[in-house]
């Protein structure tokens, strides 16, 4: 099993090769596609992108160098009849630069990347939303060789993926990113917390009315600030816990650290670290983190113990009980 990681910036693919990250995984927006189409991103994410074919051949030096694949992202949910084309040219020379594989979304870009390039590597990005076998299926039909499954998926969806689809490679989110929505149906973007952050992140303050207009009586809107508080608190998990980290930098936040045992036993290829806007020492301790379970995992420590082991980790276990931060609740309700 391969462990995933975000960069950025050329400086942390080293450490990050040296922690333990397998692959690694970055965006990269040239200025003439700012220029042409007068937005920031060609993959979703309008920071934490690499800004030029020369920064990006360079890390495709330093991660084979450091023993890591790189792969591209270019996984906007869909693309204009031009930015298709400016997009397959990037995929392109990310290619005749040696790049290990190319994350994508749009369906048709996989077709036409998969036909010039029989040979290359193409996984379906999350953002495609291919959660069950016959989506699998499809993805092999268009020429992918991986599949990396949306958040909200359970462990047995995952590992019945990877079963009944073999000749595809499955990679399962396990930690760092979350939302309140489906990545795949969202039409936002993560905006820079100077402009509010990401619109997700719901802030607004509310007044409650009945349909005739009357206002709750007091015990009905106890119950109504309670729902809401109660909202607030798992709004706050599912953004990483406000984005907070122990003192050595280890992240709080979603996680699937104690699910590694079962997705590994199950043929789950890959496990993915998000948060390719991150700080280095957040993404360096989350590698960190899933380098100790997973290596404890393949030398056959009990799932029990691995538990044990990874709630203790930064330590988490009073935010583990609450299984908000969890993307893989059910591994909690079967230990209780």
């Amino acid at each position: 099993m391969n462990i995933v990681a975000p960069i950025s910036r050329l400086d942390e693919i080293e450490p990050l090769a040296q922690a333990g990250a397998d692959e690694l995984y970055c965006g990269m927006v040239p200025q003439q596609w700012v220029g042409k189409f007068r937005v920031a991103s060609a993959n979703r994410r309008p920071g934490g992108n690499l800004a030029s074919y020369e920064d990006l051949a360079a890390a495709i030096e330093r991660s084979h160098r450091h023993g890591s694949t790189l792969s591209l992202v270019l996984n906007a949910q869909q693309y204009t009849r031009d930015q298709e084309d400016a997009a397959l040219e990037i995929g392109e020379r990310f290619l005749a630069m040696g790049g290990d594989a190319l994350i994508v979304s749009d369906p048709g870009l996989i077709d036409q990347l998969s036909t010039r390039h029989p040979d290359a590597r193409i996984h379906v990005s999350s953002v495609a939303t291919f959660r069950n076998p016959e989506a699998v299926r499809f993805s092999r039909e268009l020429g992918a060789t991986r599949v990396i499954l949306p958040r909200d998926v359970t462990i047995a969806e995952a590992c019945e993926m990877a079963r009944s689809v073999p000749e595809i490679e499955i990679e399962a989110f396990i930690l760092n990113d979350g939302c309140v929505f489906e990545e795949g149906a969202c039409q936002t973007v993560h905006l820079p917390g100077r402009l509010g952050g990401p619109i997700c992140l719901d802030s607004y303050t509310y007044d409650y009315r009945h349909r005739n207009g009357r206002r709750p009586d007091a015990r009905t809107r106890k119950k109504i600030e309670e729902n809401d508080a109660a909202y607030r608190k798992w709004l706050w998990y599912r953004f990483s816990c406000g984005f907070t980290t122990t003192p050595e930098g280890l992240p709080f936040g979603p996680c699937g650290l104690c699910a590694i045992p079962h997705l590994l036993t199950g043929g789950v290829r890959a496990i993915k670290i998000a948060g390719r806007e991150g700080p280095l020492v957040r993404k360096l301790g989350s590698v960190k983190m899933v380098r100790t379970i997973l290596d404890a995992a393949e030398a056959g420590t009990s799932p029990t113990e691995i538990m044990h082991q990874a709630q203790n980790l930064r330590p988490s276990v009073e935010h583990c009980r609450t299984g908000y931060m969890c993307y893989y609740p059910e591994v909690l309700r079967e230990a209780r």
